[in-house]
């Protein structure tokens, strides 16, 4: 889906105004934090945090390595 949006001036950023049918098709409620991702296509605007895959893989290798003693950590 492709969209025009048109950017404004809010204070001393640039602000953009998402139309009300794709903010409700993506979940999207006034105060909502998204992130914006530079690529080489352009700009990428999206709900989900990038550095979060990244966690997790550092997570699940350090759950696997000490998993005996996250074990008895939980009882």
């Amino acid at each position: 889906m492709v969209r025009t949006v048109r950017l404004r001036k809010m204070g001393g950023s640039i602000g953009a105004t998402l139309p009300k049918d794709l903010a409700d098709r993506l979940h999207l409620e006034a105060g909502d934090e998204v992130f914006v991702i530079a690529t080489d296509q352009g700009l990428l605007l999206t709900p989900y945090d990038p550095t979060f895959d990244k966690a997790m893989a550092v997570y699940r290798r350090g759950a696997r390595k000490y998993r005996n003693a996250l074990r008895e950590l939980a009882k």
